[in-house]
């Protein structure tokens, strides 16, 4: 777990117990009110539970502080923007965190990514797509959704379409060559690839493994309207609107996109990969 994650659930829960106590209710008699467990008013309050919501909205109603809803709501989404474990995340399953993409997706107008070792979800074929994800329930076994996922996926890529938005992807040239899936599927997906050099509200960079690099590949992560960056590691993904993280991740993709090659030159580079598997 993140400090930084626990120092915003900690400050979360003071301020609830803040609240609680102004209005002269014990925690047993805030728990009754609510119909909770005794225990769960004391792990909120002490950082050791994250509320939903709907906790943080019933808390605020019941110490008669409805007008603290906005500021408990704001200061929960600060905790869920800083740290998402995989764990709670897929405890629903795949299908739900594609759908939380897809929300995003709808409300970006302007989306610049970079991803070192997978073809990014919105270029993804269906065939390879299924590959991937199959191949992370190694790590997460707990994974039963895996066709509903890729349906979900694909679903997301209809927002490609809308000409009023703007998406600039990065890509590794390892990602081109990585055998996460058979050889044939990935000349598919390469194909895919290609096909879209040509879009025009969708620009594909590759960086060549021969790039002169400003900066190290690092991790994958992507950036919606300069406002928030999703990044992710194997425990856990993040939601980032801190300026100065904003900052940071433009900072990388900008010295990655100086390393880039579009158009004929990155068709060559696809070719390459393409050729290596034949």
């Amino acid at each position: 777990m993140s400090t930084d994650y626990q120092q915003a659930r900690l400050a979360l829960g003071a301020r609830m117990r803040e609240l609680r106590t102004e209005s002269g209710l014990s925690g047993r008699a805030l728990a009754a009110r609510l119909g909770w467990a005794q225990s769960k008013v004391s792990k909120l309050e002490n950082g050791r539970q994250s509320p939903t919501r709907a906790d943080v909205t019933a808390w605020a109603e019941a110490v008669g502080r409805p007008d603290a809803v906005a500021e408990l709501v704001g200061r929960l989404r600060t905790v869920e923007t800083q740290y998402r474990s995989w764990r709670r995340q897929l405890a629903g399953g795949m299908r739900p965190v594609q759908e939380a993409h897809a929300a995003q997706g709808k409300r970006t107008s302007d989306r610049r990514s970079f991803d070192p070792t997978l073809i990014p979800g919105l270029l993804q074929t269906a065939e390879y797509a299924r590959a991937v994800l199959t191949r992370y329930t190694r790590v997460h076994p707990s994974i039963r959704d895996v066709e509903a996922a890729v349906e979900a996926r694909m679903e997301r890529q209809k927002v490609l379409g809308d000409r009023l938005r703007s998406f600039h992807f990065l890509v590794w040239e390892g990602a081109l060559v990585s055998r996460l899936c058979s050889p044939a599927v990935l000349v598919d997906q390469l194909e895919s690839l290609a096909a879209r050099l040509a879009c025009g509200n969708v620009r594909l960079g590759i960086v060549p493994f021969d790039a002169d690099l400003r900066v190290p590949a690092g991790v994958g992560f992507s950036i919606h309207d300069g406002a928030l960056v999703i990044t992710e590691s194997w425990h856990a993904e993040m939601w980032l609107d801190d300026p100065a993280d904003l900052a940071l991740h433009v900072r990388a993709w900008e010295a990655l996109a100086e390393s880039a090659v579009y158009g004929p030159s990155a068709h060559r580079v696809i070719a390459r990969a393409r050729r290596s598997l034949l």
